[in-house]
């Protein structure tokens, strides 16, 4: 699962990726609470392999990384700087992980985006 630190972030990852006009209608929101208790794996952006790490699309190394995570199972949560905004994070989050039993998510909320014309 990928998920942002705030909403806000959420919001600003889908319009990177998206025309004005081709936002999707149905959005929704889904606030999950990860207890600071929860083991994370956390990587700074000066550690990010790759001189750059913030291209489009993602360069194969940091593809390498993300399912190597998923795949050793060593924590539920991996934070990592957004390449929009570095200094923010984004989380993924690993549902086969036993600690992802520990997250509390919320039930889906509508979102909608308000877009200039």
């Amino acid at each position: 699962m990928y998920t942002s630190a705030t909403l806000s972030l959420a919001a600003l990852e889908l319009l990177v990726h998206v025309l004005p006009g081709d936002v999707p209608s149905g959005l929704v929101a889904i606030a999950a609470d990860i207890p600071d208790t929860l083991y994370k794996i956390v990587i700074e952006p000066g550690v990010v392999p790759g001189r750059d790490w913030r291209r489009y699309p993602a360069l194969l190394g940091l593809c390498r990384l993300g399912t190597s995570w998923a795949s050793d199972m060593e924590s539920a949560v991996l934070a990592v700087p957004s390449t929009v905004i570095p200094t923010e994070r984004n989380y993924l989050i690993n549902p086969a992980h036993p600690g992802f039993r520990e997250i509390k998510v919320a039930e889906p909320e509508p979102f909608t985006l308000r877009l200039p014309r």
